[in-house]
This record gives structure tokens, C-alpha cells and sequence, in this order.
């Protein structure tokens, strides 16, 4: 091969040895099955596509008008045989890709519990899963450890052969939470949870990162899934209790602001109930929860006085680019929780955003007169404090 050609093959070489088939050899078992899915599917495919192509180039070349040994039939219109063959093999390879579609779509269920770790090898009922809380920021990843109180930015670490379930949810816009050879991608969405079950069955370091543009940070949106073994997870859990730092809501709302390139950070301490208040969308002191606001919408809404309970969207809160109800922006103040005294309620009020700081800056949790359930929509107002 001269000089030149070898030139010419190089760049191709280099990109083939460049290439990562991390989807046809996963680490973990739910990846493993939906690889075989794939190529199963990909295969019964063929059993059609290359006959067909092998047939088109020989008819072609059989039929071909220089042959004049080849039989010439300008008549012909029909064989039942070859109707047979032609409609009833395309017919079983569909009913065959049918029957494994919808096997692997109940089985591999993002949100199904493991019915095993691997081949032959059921889940140890008495081993806890890993739980673990996912947060797509702009433009970085938090991992929420509820079971160890810790929390981490763009790095996330689990036992081998242990079941994970995570819990997803975003903070501003729409993403997508892949690890290729762990499990397949799920969205992740503001004000909404998703789920996915998953376990890692080799050690290494495998990589992550948001499969759904979500803006001008989205190519630096990536992070590192470690498999370790128990040891080596004890040992991570460890640095990461040991490198101090706390996660609480003040710098939770610090942390969600929109930033590129985040470097790996992780937090010794964290708030219990962040992911609740992150996934309901009241991180801020004193701001209604969406629960609460749904509990509240289902019992026939606010009425009249609702009207101007609004925030700019999620996504909009750092621009404020227009409010449907006046130039103010508006919030809704949380005044109660679940658990009130059954027969009795509370009621929300509003406040400009700008001219009535959140509680803890000034803002005073305003008192309410016991009301019946009856009345609670009727747009009464709270006492004042005064």
C-alpha cells in the first residue's frame, strides 16, 4: 500500500480507535438487557433486509437485458407460493419483535424494582437499595445521599451488585439523566419526579451526563459514575462526610444558579428535607409549596383572591421577563402544613417579591383566625400582627 493511501486511511483509523462501544459492553445488568434487546431486534431485522437485498442484486443481474438464457415470462401475475413466502415471513419476524417489545418494556420499566442483580443472580432482599436524589441544575448535577446525609456536585459513587434507585428531578428546565452503562436514559423535569432502578455489576469509572440540550452550559453538563466495591464506597462516603461543607436551603439557592464547568464539590452535611422542597419548588423560606397548592386547588381553589398569587416561572425567575398579573412579580406565602388540626385550616396570602422580603428577612408569618372548611375560600384576609 503506497504512502499516500496509508495517509488518506489514517484519520479513519484514528477515529475507530477513538470510539467507546460503552452501550454494547455495559457495566450493569439493566444496560446489559437492553444491549441484548437491541441486537435481537437487530438481527430478527436482518432475517428480512439481507435477503431482500440479495435478491434485488441478483435479479438484477439474472434479469439483466444482455441475458438472453434467462426465462422470459411478460404474462406472469401470480404465484401463491410466492405470495406465501413474501407476506408470512415479514408477518412472524413482526409478531416476534411485537412479543419482545412489549416483554422488555414491562421488565425494563424504569420505575419496576430489580427482580435481580444479574443472570441468575436474584436481588438479596435483605441488602437496603441505595437511594439516591437527583437534581438537574444549569448547568451542573447534584447527587442528594439521604441514607448518609451527604450530598455532592458532578460526582456520583455506588456499590457493585447493590440495587439503586434514584429519584429525579430538575430544577429549572427539562433534561435527560444517562449513564450508557448503567441503564438508559430518563427526563428529568422541574416541579416533577421520575424514577429509575438500576445496579452496577463491574468497578470503574464510567461516565454521565444530560442527553437533552438544555442551554449554553449544556456541553460541560457531564459527571463520573464510579463502581466501587463496599470498601471502596465506605471509604468514598467517608471523604465525602470528611470534606466538610453543608447543604442547607440558603446554599442550595446559591448553588441552583445557572454556572458552567462546575468542578467536583461535595457537601459533608445536608438538609433533610431539600429534595422534598427542591422537588415541590419552594426551596425559599417562606414560599407555598406546589403540594400545598395542589392540596388547595383540589378543595375548588382560592377564588377571586388567588388571582395574584403568581411567580414568574422557574426558569424565569433570575430574568423576570413579564408577569400575567401586574409589573410586580408576586409570591405565595406558605402558612401551613399537612398536618393541621382536622376541622380546622389556614389560608395563604400574597406579596410583592421586591417590597416584602421572604421570612428571615423581614417578612413576619402573618396570624389567622380559626376558619370552617366551609369558608376557607372565601377570600378572607389574615389578621395582622399588630
Amino acid at each position: 500500500m503506497s504512502r499516500l493511501k496509508i495517509l488518506a486511511l489514517l484519520p479513519l483509523a484514528v477515529a475507530l480507535s477513538g470510539c467507546n462501544y460503552v452501550v454494547l459492553a455495559p457495566a450493569g445488568d439493566i444496560a446489559a438487557q437492553q444491549r441484548d434487546l437491541v441486537i435481537i431486534s437487530t438481527v430478527l431485522m436482518l432475517l428480512i433486509v439481507v435477503p431482500v437485498m440479495a435478491l434485488t442484486v441478483l435479479f438484477a443481474w439474472r434479469y439483466r437485458q444482455s441475458n438472453t438464457s434467462a426465462r422470459y415470462e411478460p404474462e406472469w401475475d401470480h404465484s401463491t407460493k410466492l405470495e406465501l413466502v413474501i407476506w408470512s415471513a415479514p408477518l412472524l419476524i413482526i409478531i416476534c419483535l411485537g412479543a419482545l417489545t412489549w416483554m422488555g418494556t414491562h421488565l425494563l420499566d424504569p420505575y419496576r424494582t430489580l427482580g435481580r442483580i444479574k443472570a441468575e443472580h436474584a436481588v438479596d432482599q435483605s441488602k437496603a437499595p441505595l437511594e439516591v436524589d437527583v437534581v438537574a441544575l444549569d448547568w451542573k448535577w447534584l447527587f442528594i445521599y439521604p441514607d448518609y446525609g451527604i450530598a455532592t456536585v458532578n460526582d456520583l459513587a455506588a456499590p457493585v451488585d447493590r440495587p439503586i434507585n434514584f429519584r429525579i428531578t430538575a430544577s429549572s428546565v427539562m433534561n435527560s439523566f444517562y449513564i450508557p452503562a448503567l441503564a438508559g436514559q430518563i427526563y428529568a423535569m422541574p416541579g416533577m419526579e421520575t424514577k429509575l432502578h438500576a445496579v452496577v455489576n463491574h468497578t470503574g469509572t464510567y461516565r454521565g451526563f444530560s442527553a437533552n440540550y438544555s442551554g449554553a452550559g449544556f456541553s460541560g453538563m457531564h459527571f463520573n459514575f464510579q463502581g466501587l466495591d463496599d470498601k471502596g464506597f465506605d471509604a468514598w462516603v467517608a471523604s465525602a462526610k470528611s470534606a466538610g461543607g453543608s447543604l442547607g436551603r440558603a446554599d442550595y439557592l446559591q448553588l441552583e444558579k445557572p454556572s458552567e464547568n462546575e468542578p467536583v464539590r461535595r457537601y459533608g452535611t445536608v438538609d433533610s428535607d431539600l429534595y422534598r422542597l427542591i422537588l415541590n419548588m419552594c426551596v425559599e423560606t417562606g414560599k407555598m409549596c406546589q403540594s400545598e397548592m395542589m392540596a388547595i386547588d383540589s378543595k375548588g381553589g382560592a377564588g377571586h383572591e388567588g388571582l395574584n398569587n403568581t411567580l414568574p416561572l422557574a426558569y424565569d425567575k433570575y430574568a423576570r421577563r413579564g408577569t400575567a398579573f401586574g409589573p410586580e412579580p408576586t409570591f405565595v406565602a406558605g402558612t401551613c402544613t399537612p398536618d393541621a388540626p382536622q376541622g380546622k385550616t389556614t389560608a395563604s396570602i400574597t406579596a410583592p417579591l421586591d417590597t416584602a422580603p421572604l421570612t428571615g428577612a423581614g417578612l413576619k408569618r402573618p396570624t389567622f383566625a380559626p376558619l370552617k372548611s366551609s369558608s376557607f375560600f372565601l377570600g378572607l384576609r389574615p389578621k395582622s400582627d399588630s
